[in-house]
């Protein structure tokens, strides 16, 4: 809301190049607002846009930028700048940009950064891709068991300026373990005199340096918690993740499930910043899939051409056939592959799955198939054609034929994720419009089928 607000004097201050008032402007507005507006300029314009916001500011402001404005405000930025933005963003910051950037300016970037940056980093970075050691920051406090109250809080005064967060404290041994964490709460409201292992439980969670994004992402659901603490295999503790952190991974995770449930490859970037020369070969080759998928179908539909010519009817009814499948399977896999990613059942549970979708498969089904069937009879009454035996047996084919594509299609849309994660693939990928070609195919089978069984010896 606040950047509509303050978007037309924005760009009006812009055009008049009136900079003095436009810096006085930007000066009460949110680090998250300002990269919105940026977003919206030409590359030059906003490096000049960039330079009147504050030095303290500017690094917020860069960290909410999509990585391809970052990239190309980058290229434009003086040494100065870039050695100012790189030296206030968090690790974690620092980490997710060098990922993003191409070859030629990820060392220009290092050589602006300080030496002890340059080795936090580069160590971050020699975590694997996607795990929580890209993930932490190294900027926290810490204290041990047997100080007491008040040196914990001298202690934590000290170092307060370049911790990410005091929310809560952490308490290691003298090999620099993990023994417990503390809420900054529980220090302020203690006696100076008590020590830290008065105040702890010994009970804490905690992140495994190597453990994958989303079970970050798991563990803040499940615990809610501020910031969690991440340990390495001698259970040292190495840094934290926070929750902001763990919101931009979620929205990304979120947001690439999406995008491989619609039958493409996850965008890199924001849809805005994607170029459509990128946007098409993300899009193509699921396109090229699903259209021989297509062909798949038509040439199925071609093997009952005789039939098709003799009782043309049933062709008006192929569409509904199919698309009742695709449906029950598209809500199947949607179902299930979301189950899966929070969790709420394992891969191991797929028994289970497969007699609760049997058993819905068969209630869905029969109760489209009871509609299509009394759909079927009304049609006919409506337009005045007598009830009889033949009427009665095209109604059976086209209630028995939905009975059996929602049922086979809840069972290809609930198995599949299943499946593709056997196979060490993405259960994503099992979407809508996969699923729906799979059950295509499939159902014109099984539709034809079940009319070759009842209707030959009647119409043929």
């Amino acid at each position: 809301m606040l950047v509509q607000l303050i978007k037309p004097e924005f760009q009006e201050l812009i055009e008049a190049k009136n900079w003095v008032a436009l810096k006085e402007v930007l000066s009460d507005v949110p680090p998250a607002d300002i990269s919105e507006l940026l977003v919206e300029l030409e590359g030059d314009v906003a490096v000049v846009v960039f330079r009147l916001l504050k030095k303290s500011a500017a690094a917020d402001v860069f960290a909410e930028l999509p990585s391809g404005k970052g990239v190309e405000l980058i290229e434009l930025f003086t040494k100065q700048q870039l050695t100012d933005v790189m030296g206030n963003l968090e690790p974690d910051e620092q980490v997710a940009l060098l990922e993003e950037l191409p070859g030629h300016l990820t060392q220009m970037v290092m050589n602006t950064m300080r030496a002890e940056d340059q080795k936090q980093v580069k160590k971050l970075l020699g975590y694997p891709e996607d795990s929580v050691g890209r993930l932490m920051t190294p900027r926290y406090v810490r204290v041990k068991s047997e100080w007491t109250v008040a040196r914990s809080m001298e202690h934590i005064r000290k170092y307060a300026n370049v911790a990410e967060t005091l929310n809560v404290i952490y308490v290691v041994d003298d090999k620099e373990r993990l023994i417990d964490d503390l809420k900054i709460t529980q220090l302020i409201v203690s006696e100076f005199d008590s020590t830290i292992e008065e105040l702890m439980d010994d009970s804490f969670h905690a992140l495994h340096v190597q453990d994958d994004q989303e079970e970050a992402v798991k563990m803040f659901a499940k615990y809610d918690r501020i910031a969690i603490p991440v340990i390495d295999t001698d259970g040292v503790l190495v840094g934290i993740v926070t929750v902001d952190d763990v919101i931009d991974v979620a929205e990304e995770e979120t947001t690439e499930d999406m995008q491989k449930m619609a039958a493409m490859d996850a965008l890199d970037d924001y849809y805005s910043q994607t170029s459509i020369t990128e946007m098409v070969k993300k899009r193509l080759g699921w396109l090229v899939v699903l259209f021989v998928g297509q062909i798949l179908t038509a040439l199925t539909m071609g093997q009952y051409e005789e039939l098709l010519s003799k009782v043309v009817f049933l062709s008006f009814f192929v569409p509904l056939i199919i698309a009742s499948g695709g449906n029950s399977g598209a809500q199947a896999a949607t179902l299930i592959i979301r189950a899966l990613a929070t969790d709420d059942i394992k891969f191991d549970d797929w028994k289970q799955v497969f007699s609760r979708e049997f058993i819905s498969g068969l209630l869905l089904g029969g109760l489209i198939g009871l509609l299509g069937f009394v759909t079927l009879i009304v049609w006919d009454l409506i337009a005045g054609v007598p009830i009889g035996y033949e009427t009665l047996l095209t109604a059976l084919v086209i209630g028995l034929s939905l009975l059996s594509i929602v049922l086979f299609g809840n069972f290809v849309g609930a198995m599949l994720p299943f499946i593709l994660s056997k196979m060490g693939l993405d259960p994503a990928v099992s979407s809508a419009p996969f699923v729906a070609t799979i059950v295509d195919v499939s159902g014109i089978i099984i539709y034809f089928s079940i009319a070759l069984l009842f209707l030959s010896e009647l119409l043929l």
